[in-house]
C-alpha cells in the first residue's frame, strides 16, 4: 500500500551511544526497554554458549501456550536431569504455573524437562518451538538445542544482544514479570512442600525488577537482569563475566546517572498535519517516553507513516508514529483513526 511520509517535528535533542567497559566481562549489553536500544556494550553481537539464561525462553513458551493452571503429572522424563533441580519426583503432580517458580527461582533442569514435555508434547518439538520463537522475536545469532541450558548436543548458543531482545518481549507478560521478581515462593503438592529461594542476588537491590541466572562449566556465569528507575526501564546481559553482579550494578549506576526519561510526545496533543486522505481524528494509545542523555546533542525526528486503508471503522490502526536518532528507528507507535456512527469523521 502506498504511504504518506508527514515530518511532525525535528528538535535537537540528547541521545548517547556509551560504550562503557567491565574488565570480568567478556560480553555485556545495557538496553533500553522502551525502545530497543543500546546504551552501552561490549561484544554483545558474539555467539557463545548461554546457561541456564536459556530458561528464559523456555519460561515464556509455557506462559504463552495458556495451560497455567494446568496440572502436570511428573514422568520418567525428570530421570534424565542433572546439575541444578528442584527434585520433583515421578507421580507428584504439580500445577504448570508452580513448575514455573522452580524453573526460574532455583533454575531446576527437571522442571525444564517437564515443562517442554508437557507444553511441547515432546522435548524435541519444544525446542523446534524455542528456535521459531526466537526467530520471530529477530535473535538471528541464537540456536537452542535443550530448554534448560546445559551443554548437551553443544549447548545452546546465543548473545548479549539476542537474549536482551528476548528479555524484553518476555517482560510484556505479566505472569513473567510475577515470576521473575519473586524472591521467595511455596509449593505445596500431593507429595511434599517446597520453600524456593530466588538465586538471583540482585533481586536485593530495590531497583532490580528479575531476571535470571546462569552457569555451567564451558559456558560459565551468565546472567540476565531487568531494573527501574523514574520511569525508565533497563535491560542488562553478561555472557562469561566472573563478577556479572558487580557488572550489572555498575551499568544500573551509569543508566540511572546519565539519563533522564524525556517526555517525547503526549497522546493529548498528537497530531497529523498535512493529510488528504482520511481526514478523520487520529490518535495514539500512549503518552511516548525516552531515556536520554542530557549533554549529548544531535536530532531526533518523528514522521508519521499513514497506510491507505480503502475500508477502515473507527479504532482501526492506519499507520506508524516513527522516531529516528539520525537515520536508525528507534520507536514506533501504532497511530488510530476516530470514526463516528454515522461513518462520518469525529
Amino acid at each position: 500500500m502506498k504511504k504518506i511520509l508527514l515530518l511532525f517535528f525535528c528538535f535537537g535533542i540528547f541521545i548517547p551511544y556509551i560504550n562503557a567497559s567491565s574488565d570480568s566481562a567478556y560480553e555485556y549489553i545495557l538496553m533500553d526497554s522502551a525502545t530497543g536500544r543500546v546504551l552501552a556494550g561490549k561484544n554483545y553481537n558474539t555467539p557463545l554458549l548461554i546457561a541456564s539464561i536459556t530458561k528464559i525462553m523456555t519460561c515464556l513458551l509455557a506462559i504463552k501456550s495458556g495451560k497455567l493452571d494446568d496440572v502436570v503429572i511428573v514422568d520418567d522424563t525428570i530421570n534424565k536431569a542433572y546439575g541444578s533441580g528442584i527434585y520433583i519426583e515421578v507421580g507428584e503432580r504439580i500445577v504448570l504455573r508452580d513448575l514455573l517458580y522452580g524453573l526460574m527461582l532455583r533454575s531446576g533442569n527437571d522442571a525444564a524437562l517437564m515443562v517442554s514435555k508437557y507444553v511441547g508434547g515432546d522435548i524435541s518439538n519444544f525446542v523446534n518451538m524455542m528456535n521459531n520463537e526466537a526467530k520471530s522475536i529477530g535473535m538471528s545469532r541464537t540456536r537452542f538445542v535443550n530448554p534448560s541450558g546445559l551443554d548437551d548436543d553443544g549447548g545452546n548458543y546465543s548473545t548479549a544482544y539476542d537474549m536482551a531482545l528476548l528479555t524484553r518481549y518476555a517482560m510484556r507478560y505479566s505472569d513473567y514479570r510475577k515470576i521473575v521478581s519473586t524472591k521467595s515462593y511455596t509449593v505445596k503438592t500431593n507429595k511434599k512442600t517446597y520453600i524456593w529461594k530466588n538465586k538471583n542476588k540482585l533481586l536485593r537491590e530495590e531497583y532490580v525488577t528479575g531476571g535470571k541466572t546462569g552457569y555451567t562449566e564451558r559456558a560459565k556465569r551468565t546472567l540476565v537482569s531487568t531494573g527501574t528507575s523514574d520511569g525508565m526501564n533497563f535491560i542488562v546481559v553478561t555472557i562469561r563475566d566472573s563478577d556479572d553482579w558487580n557488572t550489572h550494578k555498575e551499568l544500573y549506576n551509569y543508566a540511572f546517572n546519565n539519563y533522564i526519561n524525556y517526555k517525547i510526545l503526549s497522546k493529548n496533543k498528537f497530531k497529523v498535519i498535512g493529510d488528504n486522505y482520511y481526514k478523520g481524528n487520529f490518535y495514539i494509545k500512549n503518552n511516548i517516553y525516552i531515556p536520554l542523555k542530557k549533554d549529548e546533542g544531535t536530532n531526533l525526528i518523528g514522521r508519521i507513516k499513514l497506510d491507505k486503508l480503502k475500508k477502515y471503522k473507527s479504532n482501526d490502526k492506519v499507520g506508524n508514529y516513527e522516531i529516528y536518532l539520525e537515520d536508525s528507528l528507534i520507536y514506533k507507535e501504532p497511530i488510530y483513526i476516530r470514526v463516528n456512527k454515522r461513518g462520518k469523521y469525529d
